[in-house]
């Protein structure tokens, strides 16, 4: 970690006016009144010194250049307690039907008054760590400390720090080495009501030569009035020979305001597949970074998103190649509807030392209405000669030629768009392996085009 390059594509923005209400006092319980062993304390306190020397990002800042915090009510959150939290609805029972296909292996139900988990006992008895961030604190302190702020540091923002500082709520994953989780573990983050924060840490660490298949989404009803918060960090770490199959699914409703800061390290020889969902929120800005620390290390990022209405989904990506014959291969797809925003913009960073790297990146866009918005800004920094690394962008509507054809074949109108925007998005669901997971898309994708699910 040392020698660890990172490539930053930032300057200091002036201050916001409008700035958060917390203070380090809301926070002294998460510290667990002087019984948080000092090794989590200090990371809490180190991240609320860094939070509380940034600025609140603004245009001026180029990776947020093109998404504007003004509108956000930064004064308005807080965070939730029993009186504020009272009368909530449950989470949906359907969000806690495994997506994965069969049966879990385990499962965190995450909200705003606690968390349920559960973890097959033969997986327990084999070393396996799930459960959520509070109880982990207590029970597992030493593996929080091992895995916090070792891929994410606090200071990379403004949300990360508060992140950092003020996280009630998230899961703990630890594999043992050589441990193959055969059955998905799946968890749940559930935020109902308004005005509220929702700050969660999740960690995720599979050791060498084990497997795991890992499914989180973070989700919530939209409420009729009022703004609420969310800003999470999510940490990776893929041992040597390790495989991780990661499932990120965001389905926020239209009123969240919603933060990430997430990366993964992929040890010698180790494989990360990672998938994004993201349909809803009112604004993203997800900042999701995959580092080939080892020789040999591979990782796929693949990236669904569908947007409509005035939703601003922001996502800023980055493969960094630090050793050499690692392997990267990101496919991001959107389609926008009505006066709906999307950004991305990625790079690929191949190390000096970084020989034999092939690395691939392409994010393709479908605007389904005028007055939609994508903007597509692909990157390469190679300082490596020996190397394959592409990259390409696309924006553009739908071609009339081909609803003209399904419709010279008895379609309607709003069947034949709605065929070829599925047509648009298989190449990423064929990148899926889980049929609830292509389900839960599909039925995003009718939604947003407004057609009743079967």
């Amino acid at each position: 970690m040392a020698n660890r390059t990172v490539v930053t594509r930032t300057r200091r923005g002036e201050p916001a006016e409008n700035e958060f209400k917390f203070t380090q006092e809301m926070f002294s319980h998460l510290s667990g009144n002087g019984t948080l062993p000092a090794m989590l304390r200090s990371y809490r306190d180190q991240a609320w010194e860094a939070y509380s020397g940034l600025s609140m990002p603004t245009i001026k800042d180029e990776p947020w250049r093109r998404t504007d915090l003004k509108g956000m009510p930064a004064g308005s959150f807080r965070m939730p307690d029993a009186q504020n939290t009272a009368g909530l609805e449950p989470a949906p029972k359907d969000l806690l039907v495994s997506l994965a296909g069969g049966t879990h292996g385990g499962r965190i139900a995450l909200g705003p008054n606690g968390a349920e988990a559960w973890l097959d006992p033969e997986l327990a008895a084999k070393g396996v760590v799930f459960t959520d961030l509070r109880t982990a604190e207590r029970q597992h302190p030493e593996l929080v400390a091992r895995l916090q702020g070792q891929t994410v540091r606090s200071g990379e923002g403004k949300f990360a720090a508060l992140t950092g500082a003020g996280a009630w709520t998230g899961a703990v994953v630890y594999v043992p080495r050589n441990v193959i989780v055969e059955q998905p573990l799946q968890s749940l983050l559930w935020g109902p009501g308004a005005g509220l924060a929702y700050l969660s840490h999740i960690l995720v660490f599979v050791d060498d030569g084990a497997s795991l298949t890992y499914v989180h989404e973070s989700a919530s009803h939209t409420e009729a009035t009022g703004q609420s918060l969310h800003a999470g960090i999510v940490e990776i770490q893929v041992g040597q020979g390790a495989n991780l199959r990661f499932v990120e699914l965001q389905s926020w409703g239209e009123h969240i305001w919603n933060f990430t800061h997430e990366r993964a390290r992929v040890g010698r020889d180790g494989n990360l597949d990672w998938i994004f969902g993201s349909i809803g929120s009112h604004l993203t800005k997800n900042f999701s970074e995959l580092d080939l620390a080892g020789e040999g290390a591979v990782g796929r990022m693949s990236g669904f998103y569908f947007t409509d209405g005035v939703q601003h989904l922001d996502h800023d990506t980055q493969q960094s190649h630090l050793a050499p014959h690692t392997t990267s291969d990101l496919l991001f797809k959107g389609a926008l509807k009505d006066k709906s925003r999307s950004v991305w913009q990625g790079m690929i960073y191949v190390a000096p030392e970084a020989q034999k790297t092939d690395g691939y990146q392409a994010n393709r866009n479908l605007t389904l209405s005028p007055q939609a918005h994508a903007d597509s800004i692909p990157g390469l920094e190679i300082l490596a000669d020996d190397v394959r690394c592409t990259h390409g962008a696309t924006v553009g509507k739908i071609d009339p030629e081909l609803v003209f054809y399904l419709r010279s074949r008895g379609l309607p109108y709003a069947d034949a768009e709605r065929l070829v925007v599925e047509g648009f998005f298989d190449p990423i669901m064929q990148r899926i392996p889980f049929e609830g997971v292509r389900e839960r898309f599909q039925k995003a994708i009718l939604e947003k085009m407004g057609v009743k699910a079967l």
